[in-house]
């Protein structure tokens, strides 16, 4: 199944825009893109707005997408924002406990303005941290 991924460098995270055909082969392809994409850029946050057509994948689907990425992408990032657009149900919010309790550090949204908001309260990438401004101290 082919896909096209869209990348726009937001100061803090990069945001992936997804459309094509749903199916577990194309999440996985673009996931990997997704991947590779933050660790050559240096983007530790990513947002993902998931645009695919189709049927929704089915929860069995869903358990093993999750789970196997997340194992294989564990620490690689610092937060995953996901946005599915076409969302049915609870599905997105089981993928993203699946992949929470496996370790990674993802979390769904119903909008991109919501997964906007809590990806913007992060420095920006480079930015001196609180901590490293007051000599190693968290702010008082």
């Amino acid at each position: 199944m082919s896909y096209e991924l869209t990348i726009i460098e937001k100061p803090t995270y990069l945001q992936f825009v997804v459309s094509g055909e749903n199916s577990r082969d194309t999440v996985a392809r673009y996931m990997d893109d997704v991947m590779r994409e933050c660790a050559e850029r240096n983007f530790p946050r990513a947002l993902v707005e998931e645009r695919l057509q189709g049927p929704r994948l089915g929860t069995i689907d869903v358990f093993c997408l999750s789970a196997a990425l997340s194992m294989r992408y564990i620490g690689a990032l610092k937060s995953l924002a996901y946005v599915d657009v076409f969302a049915v149900g609870d599905t997105m919010k089981f993928a993203e406990n699946v992949a929470v309790n496996r370790g990674f550090p993802a979390r769904v949204f119903a909008t991109v303005a919501a997964a906007e908001k809590w990806l913007g309260g992060e420095p920006p990438r480079g930015a001196p941290s609180d901590a490293t401004l007051n000599g190693g101290k968290p702010p008082s």
